[in-house]
C-alpha cells in the first residue's frame, strides 16, 4: 500500500500556485492523483477552518447519493452532512478562487476541456462515514476531476476518517492503493471515474471540502452542467 508522503520539495516555501499546477498535472499523467501538503497559502486554510468551524448545526444537510430525480439519503452509504460553497461569502469566494486558478492552468497543461467547478463542506460526525463509490461512471456524467481539501488540526492515525483509494474500478482490488490521512491544509485531486474510494468511520468531528471540475455534455436543450 502506498502511504501518504511529504516531500521536501512539496514542503517548500519557495513553491508557487504556477509550481503546484505542474505537480498536480505531472502526477495526474503518471499515476492519476496526487496528495499535495500545504497546497493553499496557510491564511487560506485557516479561514476556511474557522469558517466551517463555527456554522450552526442547521447550516448543514445529510447528504445523499445519485444526481437530480435519482438523488436518495441513504444512511448505510455515508453519514456525512454538507453545506455547498457560494461566491457570496469572501472565505468561501477565496477558495473558489483558487480553483479556478486551476482549473485554467490544468486546461492550459493537459487540455482536460475543464468548464466549471462545484464544491461543498463535507462535516463527519463521531462514527460518520461514504461506503466505496466512484465519484463518476465512465462516460455518463460531467464530473471528471475530483478535489478533496482537508480542515482538521492536529488530526491523529487513531481519530480514524482515512481517504481509502482503491485501483481502477475496471479492475476492482481489495486492499487500497493509498490510505490518506485528513491532515489540515491536505489537497487530494484525482480522475474522477478511476479510482473508487472511500471514506473510514472517523472518531471525532472531521471536516473538509469536496469539490469536482466538469467539463460541458449539453446537449441540445438539456443543459449540463445546469445553471
Amino acid at each position: 500500500m502506498r502511504e501518504q508522503k511529504v516531500t521536501a520539495e512539496l514542503l517548500a516555501s519557495a513553491l508557487d500556485s504556477e509550481q503546484i499546477f505542474d505537480l498536480i498535472a505531472d502526477a495526474l499523467v503518471a499515476t492519476g492523483y496526487v496528495v499535495l501538503p500545504l497546497a493553499l497559502p496557510p491564511s487560506v486554510t485557516e479561514a476556511l477552518f474557522l469558517r466551517i468551524a463555527s456554522f450552526e448545526d442547521e447550516v448543514f444537510q445529510a447528504a445523499g447519493v445519485g444526481r437530480a430525480g435519482e438523488f436518495q439519503l441513504n444512511p448505510f452509504v455515508r453519514k456525512d452532512e454538507i453545506r455547498w460553497l457560494s461566491v457570496q461569502d469572501p472565505v468561501e469566494a477565496g477558495y473558489l478562487a483558487w480553483m479556478e486558478r486551476l482549473r485554467l492552468g490544468l486546461n492550459q497543461r493537459l487540455f482536460m476541456g475543464l468548464f466549471d467547478y462545484e464544491a461543498h463542506f463535507a462535516r463527519y460526525s463521531d462514527g460518520a462515514f461514504y461506503k466505496k463509490h466512484v465519484d463518476a461512471f465512465k462516460g455518463s456524467t460531467n464530473r471528471v476531476l475530483s478535489t478533496v481539501f482537508y480542515l482538521n488540526p492536529g488530526w491523529a492515525l487513531a481519530d480514524g476518517g482515512h481517504l481509502l483509494m482503491y485501483s481502477d474500478a475496471a479492475v476492482p482490488a481489495l486492499e487500497p492503493i493509498a490510505r490518506i490521512t485528513p491532515l489540515m491544509g491536505s489537497l487530494v485531486v484525482f480522475l474522477s471515474d478511476r479510482f473508487p474510494h472511500e471514506v473510514t468511520a472517523a472518531s471525532r468531528l472531521r471536516y473538509s471540502i469536496a469539490g469536482w471540475f466538469r467539463v460541458n455534455a449539453s446537449l441540445g436543450q438539456q443543459i449540463d452542467p445546469p445553471r
